[in-house]
């Protein structure tokens, strides 16, 4: 298939990529910064390459960089995992150049679908509904035309990119100019490209996706939805495949919609059509992730493939090796991100060394991370941690599997979202199924209605627990950072 792969990527994705290259015994080569040596993909992969830079515009964001390692290395092809250059058109053109094997879409393809504006036209082309949006001009001037036509409340979003920068949710006309004039900065500063549009804001909605693979036969998959709406601040949290709001009929459709989206792109490789869904099951196109998703491994545990491996089948022009009607879509699953943030400050991010770490093994149990007892956590990188992912014949049996497992997890010396995945998925609107994008915050805003109540109660449990151990004559201050009690454990 490929004499050898550079990954140009780190942490959990790299060794993602690195165990199904290595099941294939396709030579692979690691990134790492020098504060990286002892990482779990470099340790992994059969070679590693040290970036000689401090900043990720030197290192993993530096196109000529990558192709000038993998051509050191003797690499005929490149991974490019998610974020970093993964939905970079010019990154995948300049592999092209190279004679270099880009595993992802081709450059073509990303331009017409990467950048939600172009892909919202290609959607409306094919006759896929999309929520109504507008092109804020230079002038950063929304029309009255348009202000009328989306109404309010509506969402600024960023052109290009993605993970919640650049967006914003405006309420009234008076709030537009500084939305716009933020998102613009954000949008630029995240992206390098200042491009942003106005959109509709939907009520009571779920996050629907399509997962798709296609090669350069013309051959296109539907591996299943998944729903995504278990979101904070449009950052998705909890993922599950088949979403328990969707049925046969509207599956269809999805899949239909996203199949016609990703011939009109010509699109190969793997990739996300996302969609959002209302009350009554009527869908509008969001926008296309031109690229593995973090959460694929759902996808891979309801059909047992290894997306990696149809990528590197794809990428090196070979027929994708099943057919539609073959796919074994099987039981349920559902992923929890373990992120280094404390959801009692406000989900500010947690830096600090792993001190002591532990995972459950349990039957249907997938855990994916690179951390390590002594992996250092800095806010360089994104704060995802770990995904674990478990699955069930039916959603209750996989939710109870998922939430014996992170009950189960130790993990000491970073501060982490682990009660709180808990809470969210003990909590009432979860177990029903009945997970909007809106939930998370509503049920964030309903705890924290009770939170003097709260507190009151932890400084009771917190005073009788010191006055045990010193009647006992253990310390004085026995509440560590990692076992006071919190409100998302009560």
């Amino acid at each position: 298939m490929f004499k050898k792969v550079l990954i140009a990527n780190r942490g959990e994705i790299a060794l993602r990529v690195a165990k199904t290259l290595k099941r294939l015994r396709i030579p692979s080569v690691a990134l790492y910064l020098q504060q990286e040596a002892d990482a779990l993909h470099v340790q992994f992969a059969d070679e590693a390459s040290l970036l000689d830079g401090e900043s990720l515009s030197e290192t993993y964001l530096d196109i000529e960089l990558m192709i000038s390692l993998a051509k050191k290395q003797g690499c005929d092809a490149i991974h490019p995992g998610y974020g970093f250059l993964s939905e970079n058109p010019l990154f995948s053109e300049a592999c092209r150049k190279n004679q270099i094997r880009f595993i992802g879409p081709s450059p073509e393809a990303m331009r017409k679908v990467g950048n939600k504006l172009s892909s919202r036209k290609l959607a409306e082309k094919v006759g896929v509904p999309v929520v109504p949006y507008a092109e804020i001009p230079d002038d950063g001037v929304l029309s009255s035309a348009d202000q009328k036509r989306i109404g309010f409340p509506l969402m600024i979003k960023a052109a290009a990119g993605g993970g919640g920068k650049g967006l914003k949710r405006v309420d009234s006309p008076k709030e537009l100019k500084e939305a716009v004039e933020s998102a613009r900065r954000e949008a630029k500063s995240a992206f390098g490209n200042p491009r942003i549009y106005a959109e509709k804001y939907l009520e009571k909605v779920r996050h629907i996706e399509i997962q798709i693979m296609g090669d350069r036969h013309g051959n296109i998959l539907s591996l299943g939805e998944r729903e995504c709406s278990s979101q904070r601040r449009h950052q998705k949290i909890i993922e599950e495949s088949p979403s328990p709001f969707v049925d046969e009929a509207l599956r269809k459709k999805l899949s239909h919609a996203a199949r016609q989206i990703a011939e009109e792109a010509h699109y190969e490789n793997a990739g996300t059509v996302e969609f959002l869904v209302d009350r009554e099951k009527e869908f509008y196109f969001l926008e296309v992730n031109a690229r593995l998703q973090v959460e694929h491994s759902v996808t891979e545990m309801r059909t047992g493939l290894d997306l990696v491996e149809l990528q590197l089948k794809a990428a090196a022009g070979e027929c994708l090796p099943i057919r539609q009607e073959e796919i074994p879509f099987r039981g349920h699953a559902i992923e929890a991100r373990i992120n280094a943030e404390n959801p009692e400050q406000g989900f500010l991010p947690e830096s600090g060394r792993v001190i002591a770490l532990h995972f459950p093994s349990l039957e249907h149990l997938r855990i994916d991370t690179a951390l390590t007892t002594q992996s250092e956590v800095t806010p360089a990188f994104d704060p995802l941690l770990c995904k674990m992912i478990t699955w069930g014949e039916g959603r209750e049996t996989a939710r109870k599997r998922l939430l014996e497992a992170l009950s189960e997890t130790i993990l000491l010396g970073v501060g982490s979202n682990l009660d709180f995945l808990k809470f969210i998925l003990a909590s009432p609107p979860f177990i029903r199924g009945e997970i909007y994008t809106s939930t998370i915050e509503e049920l964030i805003r309903g705890k924290g209605k009770n939170l003097s109540e709260i507190e009151s109660l932890l400084a009771v449990t917190a005073a009788w627990l010191a006055s045990r151990e010193s009647r006992r004559g253990g310390p004085k201050e026995s509440l560590t950072p990692w076992t006071r009690l919190g409100p998302w454990r009560l």
